[in-house]
């Protein structure tokens, strides 16, 4: 003798049960309990399906269908009820349902000891499959919102950076669903990529949601670029020291208030990357050279400039044009100090002052004359941070 006869008088008051079950479980589990975020009556529901399925093993002998447990840790997922919570609440109801089985059982002489222990064996290997079921299901669903999530918020950074955001309301609602503040503070950073799809500041969103300062990144081919908000008091101190602990170059651009600005913001980070001296990693701010703020907000005239000013040079050929720009260039970082510039260059201190009296002699304007310095010193800084602007005069 089964326990058949137990399982089919317990089906029988399958609404009853599964209300029960609900109750019993919403008691014990404590995010069961908020009826925003699982309603009472989807509770029963789904209790009473799972009881169903479970009972007509019993009853009928029939093969386990597991779709119930499926579908509950698809939709807890969906409500974003924790796994374990799940787990929990599945046991429990196992438990109850074993306990109206036993109960049940006595009103039933026939049904033996023995028939109880196998009955008690049973029903926790179907446990283990519903649990299996249930799990299964949450975390495929959870991975596939994981990946919706990611590319909404991929697609609003994107809107962000281009400039497709214009409308106040929007803005105030993409920064909400990023985690970001309406107003600024902000900055934008720009690392670039050393190979294609690597990602040069690995971990440093949730670095800097640890140490309090929202950000939002989208990675590009080329580039990682990220909004940093730095409302916090230490917000700059704290983004300059993760950016510097990575081995990336880095361009950052200077503070602004509104998302509205994030576009021109980006710009000025990537000319800040353009101009970061050498070939190693480092973190260039824009607002470290005023003269670079200058070539952004007019880049048409710093192109005319760098014309006007290096056009002899730039048109030589390209080894006698390379030499001399990377002295002149070497020179203005010493100081002005020929020794230096040949220490740096390798070369000797006369072959450094030959090369500036050619510049001099191309270019009509005089290292010692400050405002032909000047000129020079600003052609030169513009023809770093605009692309291209060194082949235009091949």
């Amino acid at each position: 003798m089964s326990l058949s006869d137990v399982s089919g008088a317990l089906r029988a008051r399958l609404p009853e049960l599964g209300e029960r079950m609900a109750l019993r479980i919403r008691d014990e589990v404590e995010s069961y309990a908020d009826e925003s975020l699982i309603p009472f009556a989807s509770l029963r529901e789904s209790c009473t399906a799972n009881a169903d399925q479970l009972l007509g093993r019993f009853a009928l002998d029939a093969e386990p269908d597991v779709r119930p447990a499926e579908r509950t840790g698809r939709l807890r997922a969906e409500q974003g009820v924790p796994l374990a919570d799940t787990l929990h609440a599945y046991r429990i109801g196992f438990e109850y349902l074993w306990a109206r089985l036993v109960d049940e059982a006595q009103r039933h002489p026939e049904v033996t000891d023995s028939h109880l222990v196998a009955g008690s064996s049973e029903i926790w290997t179907q446990f283990g499959r519903y649990a299996e079921a249930v799990a299964a299901a949450y975390r495929e669903t959870s991975a596939d919102l994981a990946l919706q999530r990611e590319a909404r918020r991929s697609a609003l950074v994107e809107a962000l950076f281009t400039g497709a955001l214009a409308e106040r309301t929007t803005l105030w609602e993409t920064a909400r669903q990023l985690g970001l503040p309406e107003r600024g503070p902000y900055a934008v950073v720009a690392a670039s990529v050393p190979d294609p799809g690597g990602e040069p500041l690995p971990g440093i969103e949730a670095a800097l949601r640890r140490s309090g300062v929202p950000s939002a990144w989208r990675l590009l081919p080329d580039e990682q670029i990220g909004l940093l908000a730095l409302a916090h008091p230490d917000a700059e101190a704290v983004s300059h020291r993760a950016l510097r602990h990575r081995p990336a170059r880095v361009g950052v651009s200077p503070r602004f208030d509104s998302l509205r600005d994030t576009p021109q913001a980006l710009r000025f980070a990537r000319l800040a990357l353009t101009g970061l001296p050498g070939d190693g990693p480092g973190v260039a701010h824009f607002d470290d050279s005023p003269l670079s703020m200058l070539v952004a907000a007019a880049p048409a005239e710093a192109a005319r400039l760098v014309e006007v000013v290096l056009g002899p040079v730039l048109h030589l050929p390209v080894p006698e044009r390379a030499r001399l720009l990377q002295t002149l260039g070497h020179w203005f970082s010493a100081g002005g100090a020929a020794g230096e510039t040949a220490a740096r260059l390798f070369i000797h201190p006369n072959t450094v002052r030959y090369r500036l009296r050619r510049i001099e002699k191309l270019t009509g304007r005089s290292l010692t004359e400050p405002a032909h310095l000047a000129d020079l010193g600003a052609a030169l800084h513009a023809l770093r941070l605009i692309p291209g602007a060194e082949g235009r005069g091949r």
